[in-house]
């Protein structure tokens, strides 16, 4: 359809008059459907019983402030001063279910007073909103990634230690361990630590723990787990395939010598693809009292290695590739574990979007419990994101070589930008409120197309 250009155009040289009035008025809209979804999981009540262990009544309680922080994390914001933006917002008092905003002093004291107990109050609330949804689904696979990630900080927190930190070398940090499941991309749990210890470190227990919370819930399920070469050891090898767990482990060059001379005198490498070669091997390193699959990677190189090159004495070097050695009880064909290997890198898009999006690396105060409860504010922000999605759309892929998520889930960052961030005018005209939003066809039909998916569940529930 073609407009003319007076149609289009207009003259606007006049500023307008500007005015403050206290009309009721929301840049955040979109949250009604968080408020419904909010009730649909029950999320106040649960939040009430991680934190009913504490005695006194206070004006503010400390499911409440928890609960903002989640919704503060949602609207994008980051520090805790940034809660004095929304302060007046009434979509926001609605759905936390007060007349007046905590300030900032408030959020910090609550934080402050966190204990061991409520974090783990927190964490065990964490573990089971996503196995409910393992559970829903029934995958006939569940994909445990482990791996850990720094929270560096500027102040002197209690826990923190100067540790490795690629963006900020000498910074104090922390440095947690995720696990996440690979079919719903949600994080069932984390394991805290200081910045200056090994991935390894309380790892074991950590991830057998999480491998029995997933096999208590899905019992059909085949459980497989995937590492990076930090967690490769005996003890944790022996451990997953004495409980019948599927596992694929990168190998460091470092810390086994013939596995360079292994490398080096191979001649015949089978095809994987266009890019990737392989050959496999029964092996055992001399302590091990088992042997088992190692697979030999060799990869075409898309940017030239620099460096002194002759100082790597385990590190096998050849113009125009790079190696990698993994180890598995897996029986499928090589092709097969190691696209499944390669799948890891979705939990690298988990970190991203987490301290992208839910600012996980924010340390807020000084006390290690109070910053662990603001991390699980994130958390719980990012994986509530997931939830909503899964329950209102329907699975879009089945079970791939990689194990890509059964969903194509929208980033916390789109899903604030589409939905969250609509200006709107909360009204209560003959005693019933309504929210009036601009008239964006789009917006209309993706807000009723998921408030209508939410309420159904609803009644269901």
């Amino acid at each position: 359809m073609k407009f003319s250009r007076s149609a289009v155009r207009q003259k606007a040289h006049a500023l307008p008059e500007l005015r403050f009035e206290n009309q009721k008025l929301t840049s955040f809209a979109g949250l009604v459907i968080f408020q419904t979804f909010f009730a649909t999981v029950d999320l106040k009540a649960s939040l009430r019983g991680c934190f009913r262990h504490l005695n006194g009544k206070k004006v503010y309680d400390r499911a409440t402030v928890f609960l903002q922080l989640i919704v503060h994390l949602l609207l994008g914001l980051r520090d805790l001063q940034h809660c004095r933006y929304y302060r007046d917002d009434p979509l926001v008092k609605r759905l936390l279910g007060l007349k007046r905003i905590p300030d900032v002093a408030t959020v910090s004291r609550v934080l402050k007073e966190a204990g061991t107990k409520c974090v783990e109050n927190l964490r065990r609330l964490l573990r089971e909103m996503v196995l409910d949804r393992l559970m829903s689904i029934a995958p006939a696979r569940s994909t445990l990634d482990f791996d850990g990630s720094v929270q560096a900080t500027k102040r002197r927190a209690e826990g923190t230690a100067v540790g490795y930190c690629k963006k900020k070398k000498g910074a104090r940090s922390y440095y947690p361990l995720f696990c996440t499941i690979a079919q719903t991309l949600q994080v069932l749990d984390f394991l805290h630590r200081s910045g200056n210890v090994h991935d390894s470190n309380g790892a074991e227990a950590f991830i057998l723990a999480c491998i029995d919370a997933v096999r208590a819930a899905v019992p059909s399920a085949v459980i497989e787990v995937r590492m990076d070469s930090a967690f490769f050891s005996d003890r944790i090898v022996r451990a997953l395939n004495e409980r019948g767990v599927e596992f694929t482990i990168s190998v460091p060059f470092e810390r086994f010598t013939e596995l360079k001379g292994m490398i080096e005198q191979r001649r015949r490498w089978r095809r994987v693809d266009g890019e990737t070669w392989y050959f496999e091997n029964e092996w055992k390193p001399k302590r091990w009292g088992q042997r088992f699959r190692f697979l030999f990677i060799r990869t075409r190189a898309k940017k030239q290695q620099k460096g002194p090159v002759q100082l790597d004495l385990f590190i096998p070097y050849e113009y125009g590739y790079e190696f990698k050695v993994i180890v598995t009880n897996k029986t499928l064909r090589a092709k097969r574990v190691v696209r499944y290997h390669e799948g890891r890198g979705s939990q690298e898009g988990i970190f991203g979007e987490l301290k992208s999006d839910c600012h996980i690396d924010y340390v807020p105060v000084r006390t290690r419990c109070g910053n662990e409860v603001y991390l699980l504010a994130g958390l719980f922000a990012y994986n509530l994101t997931r939830e909503l999605q899964m329950q209102t759309t329907q699975p879009s892929r089945r079970t791939t070589a990689k194990r890509a998520s059964l969903w194509v889930f929208e980033r916390v960052d789109t899903v604030r930008k589409t939905l969250i961030q609509r200006a709107g005018r909360l009204t209560h005209p003959n005693g019933a409120y309504r929210l009036t939003i601009s008239a964006n066809a789009w917006i209309r039909a993706r807000l009723l197309r998921t408030l209508n998916a939410i309420q159904p569940a609803q009644e269901t529930g």
